[in-house]
């Protein structure tokens, strides 16, 4: 090779590096930011293998997830419009609507996923099913916790991750099933009323009651039902599932997009929505699988959830319970109208909303 060749050749290579970086820094200039905030919640764990999985796959968007405390912070921060997207439970996400409609329903985070966990003293005082897959929502809970009431005079205190929750509903639904009241408030008297418990806090909730020998209960997303059991201090006693029955399990959280990103980034919009659903398959696919495809699906939630044990993490996505599930991920009306009737009802939320108006449909898969 003479040097005009090696000359021509370098030429050339140095081309096609060239060509490659502006390729790259060029797909990198048109990607637009898609900001997601989320709770540390078996709920969200699809937007975390998205995230993990899929980000550098994304043609459009350029996905960013934020960690959020509790709900209230979630909520004022998505509500500033600074955030494109958040994932909330149906009824706050429901009532933020009704406050200021400058968002959309733009599709599922996950189907069930919450449980009724109950301490010790509270054990003691049912019979209760060795095997988690057995555990249903009998009369027994609801008979101890109207004995309490009939006894004291006070109402048990069970915990919630927010009263505007799915979790409220549910056992609101369960509690009427059985003849016991439910209040969200203080100014409304009941045998049972449900407080706001920050998700990460309820083992500590449980936790302290149990030493102080009261009766207590949570109702919270997986893994924390399962993070109690699992280290010895308190029972799962029944899943939402069983409770709200419905086709593909009942709606819980949804994703939620600002209209502002709709109309700017509605590209980057639907592809984060469409890894959403594929990292849901993920998860499905990686409970059936087990071994080392269910441990990368570990790692990655503890990479982003350090507290969220091991042990409750695979006993959440138990494929033979199957108590949380991550498919059927599109907008589901009929499903959030359940949950809203039942809100209403409860006086959970304070009056319905338009489903139609709140959905933007054009997000769902096929």
């Amino acid at each position: 090779m003479d040097i005009r060749q090696a000359r021509g050749l370098l030429t050339q290579s140095t081309l096609v590096i060239l060509c490659l970086l502006f390729s790259t820094i060029s797909s990198a200039a048109t990607k637009q930011r898609i900001h997601a905030l989320y709770i540390p919640l078996a709920d969200h764990y699809a937007a975390l293998v998205a995230y993990e999985r899929y980000r550098d796959k994304m043609i459009h968007a350029d996905f960013i997830i934020e960690k959020m405390g509790n709900w209230d912070l979630l909520r004022g921060y998505f509500q500033t419009g600074e955030p494109d997207m958040a994932f909330v439970m149906s009824p706050l996400a429901m009532d933020m609507y009704r406050q200021q409609q400058n968002f959309r329903w733009i599709g599922l985070m996950h189907r069930d996923g919450n449980a009724l966990a109950i301490n010790d003293l509270f054990r003691q005082q049912i019979q209760l099913p060795p095997l988690r897959k057995d555990r249903l929502p009998t009369a027994d809970v609801a008979k101890v916790l109207q004995q309490h009431y009939q006894n004291t005079a006070q109402a048990v205190q069970i915990g919630m991750p927010h009263v505007l929750s799915t979790h409220s509903v549910v056992l609101y639904r369960y509690l009427k099933q059985h003849g016991v009241s439910m209040s969200t408030s203080t100014n409304r008297p009941a045998e049972v009323l449900a407080i706001t418990v920050a998700p990460p806090k309820s083992p500590a909730f449980i936790k302290a009651r149990n030493n102080r020998a009261e009766l207590s209960a949570f109702e919270q997303s997986l893994p924390w039902a399962d993070v109690v059991e699992t280290q010895n201090f308190g029972h799962v006693a029944w899943y939402s599932k069983d409770v709200m029955p419905w086709p593909n399990g009942h709606v819980e959280c949804i994703a939620l997009a600002s209209d502002q990103a709709i109309a700017n980034k509605f590209a980057a919009t639907k592809e984060v929505m469409h890894y959403i659903r594929q990292a849901g398959d993920d998860i499905e696919q990686a409970r059936l699988k087990g071994g080392s495809a269910l441990d990368e699906i570990v790692r990655i939630v503890r990479k982003h959830i350090p507290e969220h044990n091991r042990e409750a993490i695979i006993a959440s996505l138990n494929p033979e319970l199957k108590v949380i599930n991550y498919q059927h991920l599109n907008i589901d009306k009929a499903g959030l109208k359940q949950i809203m009737d039942l809100a209403v009802e409860g006086k959970i939320i304070t009056e319905a909303i338009d489903i139609d108006a709140f959905a933007d449909t054009r997000f769902d898969g096929e």
